[in-house]
């Protein structure tokens, strides 16, 4: 039986790096539910259909041709229909892109069961939105990452810069500010800290420091009986 840790919140508040971390260090397989937002957003440019066109986003939620994969490095790279789509993946326009297909109830239902299949042995560490209120509302440990708005939009404008792009920071703050309104304020699962979650604000922490307080949640929780750093 899988043990299933869950890492929700919004954009920028560090749950992507934690999980894979946490996943690396586990041993565990990783979900990142965002890629398949995201990828499905790719898709439907992809094929011409219209991120308002419900029936058409079933279609190609039920059918598109992805993978991940794990380098010998222990980076993530995503492939639709075979092509290395990783960088194409994470820039704000396919992050837009995700959060409007993302708004459907029937997309979400549609995508359900492929994430919870990722759910196995020896365990799971779900990286998403919805992941303990929704997809895997009883795992065994649930954590709920956030940050202000203004250092969630720093991040990505470092990221951004690192990456050669020409970003406005004001502009990426108001990015950050419209999307969080858009998923919390959404019919379907709207993002919010599932109940019983463990909220760690990190905007003034390290990565480490998030890790840190994570892996000793394991124990707290009981999971595990040490960790070894």
């Amino acid at each position: 039986m899988a043990v299933i840790i869950t890492i929700d919140g919004p954009s920028g508040a560090g749950k992507g790096t934690i999980s894979r971390m946490l996943a690396k260090k586990l041993g565990f397989h990783y979900l990142d539910s965002g890629a398949l937002y995201r990828l499905l957003g790719l898709a439907a440019k992809r094929h011409n259909v219209d991120t308002g066109n419900t029936k058409g986003l079933i279609t190609l939620a039920e059918h598109m041709d992805i993978r991940f994969d794990i380098t010998a490095e222990g980076s993530f790279k995503a492939l639709l229909e075979g092509e290395d789509v990783t960088n194409t993946m994470r820039t704000e326009n396919t992050a837009v892109l995700a959060s409007q297909v993302a708004s459907h109830v029937n997309v979400r239902a549609a995508l359900l069961k492929r994430q919870q299949h990722f759910a196995t042995a020896p365990g799971l560490i779900a990286d998403g939105r919805d992941m303990g209120t929704v997809v895997f509302p009883d795992a065994e440990l649930k954590i709920y990452l956030t940050a202000s708005t203004e250092e969630r939009a720093q991040r990505r404008y470092k990221e951004l810069l690192e990456k050669g792009e020409d970003v406005s920071l004001p502009a990426l703050i108001e990015q950050v500010r419209s999307r969080d309104e858009r998923d919390m304020g959404r019919d379907a699962s709207p993002l919010k800290p599932a109940e019983g979650a463990v909220q760690l604000d990190t905007s003034e922490l390290s990565v480490q420091d998030v890790m840190d307080t994570v892996l000793n949640l394991t124990v707290v929780k009981g999971l595990f009986k040490s960790i070894h750093r």
